[in-house]
Parts: C-alpha cells; sequence; structure tokens
C-alpha cells in the first residue's frame, strides 16, 4: 500500500459524478477513477488512522466501500460518500460512540458522533449530568479549547425538566457531535489530511470514553 499522498480534485469530480449519475452503466465507464482517486487514497488514509488506535481496547475500525445493499436501495445501488470509522466492535455504529472521516461531494468532515443512541442510554447520561455535572463540563471545555470545535446535540421537542441550568444545552440531545466540516481544499489535496485528521480523533478520544460509559450496556 501507497503513503497517503492525500485526494485530489478528481476525488471530488468523481463523488460529483455519481450523485448526478447514480448508475451501473456510469460507475462501470468510471470505476477505475473511483479505485485510484478515492478507494486507493481512503484506504492509504485509514491505514494511517487506525494505527493511530490499534492500542485502544474494543475498537472496531471499519472502511466503508461505495456499494449500497441493494436490498435497503434499489434505485440508488451506489452510496454517494466514504467514510472510515472507529468504534466499539460488534454493536450498530448508530448507537454507539464513533471516532470518523467522510468526504462527500460538496465536503469533508471529521470527528466525532454519537448519532443514535438508545432511550436507555440517554436515561443514563442525564443521570450522569444530574450526579456529576462538573465533570462533563470540563471535558467539553477542554475539548473545545484544544480542537476549536464545538460540541452540538439535536434537541429533542418535547424537553425534560432540567434541573441544572449549566448542562441544559445537553440535557435534551438526541445524540451529540463535535466534529470539523470543510469544503475542498488544499489541505484535503495535502499528505497533511492524515495527521491533522489523527491529531483531531486523538484530542476527541475522552469525548469517545466518556459517552462509553452510558452507551456501552444497554
Amino acid at each position: 500500500m501507497d503513503a497517503f499522498q492525500g485526494f485530489s480534485p478528481e476525488t471530488v469530480d468523481f463523488l460529483w459524478g455519481i450523485r448526478l449519475n447514480n448508475n451501473r452503466d456510469w460507475f462501470l465507464a468510471h470505476k477505475a477513477q473511483y479505485d485510484q482517486t478515492l478507494y486507493q487514497p481512503m484506504k492509504a488514509l485509514s491505514q494511517v488512522v487506525f494505527a493511530a488506535f490499534q492500542d485502544v481496547p474494543n475498537l472496531a475500525c471499519k472502511l466503508s466501500r461505495i456499494y449500497r445493499d441493494a436490498r435497503l436501495h434499489p434505485p440508488t445501488p451506489y452510496k454517494e460518500s466514504l467514510w472510515l470509522s472507529m468504534r466499539p466492535d460488534g454493536l450498530a455504529w448508530s448507537e454507539q460512540p464513533t471516532l470518523y472521516f467522510e468526504i462527500r461531494p460538496e465536503a469533508y468532515s471529521y470527528g466525532f458522533v454519537l448519532w443514535r443512541p438508545k432511550t436507555a442510554a440517554l436515561a443514563k447520561f442525564r443521570s450522569l449530568l444530574d450526579y456529576r455535572p462538573e465533570e462533563f463540563l470540563d471535558l467539553v471545555k477542554k475539548l473545545e479549547g484544544e480542537t476549536g470545535l464545538m460540541l452540538t446535540g439535536e434537541q429533542y421537542q418535547r424537553k425534560r425538566a432540567c434541573p441544572n441550568a449549566a448542562v441544559a444545552p445537553y440535557y435534551n440531545v438526541r445524540g451529540l457531535m463535535m466534529d470539523c466540516d470543510r469544503s475542498p481544499d488544499e489541505l484535503l489535496f495535502s499528505p497533511a489530511l492524515a495527521g491533522e485528521v489523527v491529531k483531531t480523533l486523538k484530542a476527541l478520544l475522552p469525548l469517545y470514553e466518556y459517552c462509553l460509559r452510558f452507551t456501552s450496556d444497554v
């Protein structure tokens, strides 16, 4: 495997192409472009990123492919993005804390996401906020200061009463996200992208570990 050299404008061209021409004939005509400009660079990036986390217990490292499950997405056989993810082994990614990198036609992003944890996990999270609010708030402050990113979360419309105003922004979230979203730029096309992704995901590892406390056994 060649060392990661960055993506290229041709990578972005392919992603726009598959969005506008999501069919087998177009893909087969551009399969070499997919492999050379998207899949192989993504595979090289994943090797660098995964190697930096090989000592984290029970961490499953996944690299997506462009092919959709035809049983679930019959009209659109191909994905319009590619991603790598690191999450607890053997569990659904949407319910578990996940460190990731994703590239789409219009942007790329990397960071932390807890997309849709189980209701029981969110109840445990609120209990942690009730009994040890300073621990979570200190963690958020530290990570936001180190990374320049903000911790956000989609809110439930019907909100539970929060006894502590300091943690109110997090008390009724459906999930949590702390990531960087960028339009295609010089960094995307540079070998330096790998180091920046590793640096950010390493910084966010404490948030991943914190969230395991309320998601791993529900």
